[in-house]
């Protein structure tokens, strides 16, 4: 695990892969003040259970802020050099970024230009979803397309970058 001291962590991983356990673990161990950022909308029942599932698994020691849109914001409103907070999940903010008809290029440019100048340790967590066969439609091309960019951004940034593959964490950059 990694003491994410010297700056931000990007943790990569697939649909239920264990990312976002391997993340909460780096976040606890830091004997910091616990922070969530959620990005994700419970669109229907499904999404519902699945915030569900992860709010009762971090418990009540964790703070949470839900925020899908401005995530610069929100990071800028909870900085401060005692605090770690964990972002899940890039890729949802990304979703809910386009179905607002989002300026890709700008958001991503502010949240770059935030990462060097944080006070609080940062820990994101991000679906890779550029692995399988190239989507059939332009909005999931699209989507696929923006969330490559954002991890290369992010990735660039970062520390410390992890993947996530069945539980097992390959540390690929720090």
């Amino acid at each position: 695990m990694t003491s994410t001291e010297s700056g931000p962590v990007l943790v990569l991983g697939g649909a239920r892969s264990g990312k976002s356990t391997f993340a909460e673990k780096l976040v606890v161990t830091s004997g910091l003040a616990m922070h969530y950022v959620a990005t994700g909308r419970a669109w229907d029942g499904e999404m519902q259970a699945r915030i569900n599932e992860h709010r009762d698994r971090r418990g009540p020691d964790w703070r949470t802020h839900e925020e899908p849109l401005d995530l610069v914001a929100c990071l800028s409103a909870i900085d401060a050099p005692e605090r770690i907070v964990l972002i899940d999940c890039l890729t949802l903010w990304v979703t809910n970024l386009m179905m607002e008809d989002r300026d890709m290029v700008k958001e991503f440019t502010r949240l770059a230009a935030h990462l060097p100048q944080a006070k609080a340790r940062l820990v994101f967590v991000s679906n890779e979803v550029g692995l399988g066969i190239v989507p059939e439609n332009r909005m999931a091309r699209d989507f696929r397309d923006h969330a490559g960019r954002l991890h290369q951004i992010v990735a660039e940034k970062s520390a410390e970058v992890y993947f996530i593959a069945a539980g097992l964490p390959l540390k690929m950059k720090g």
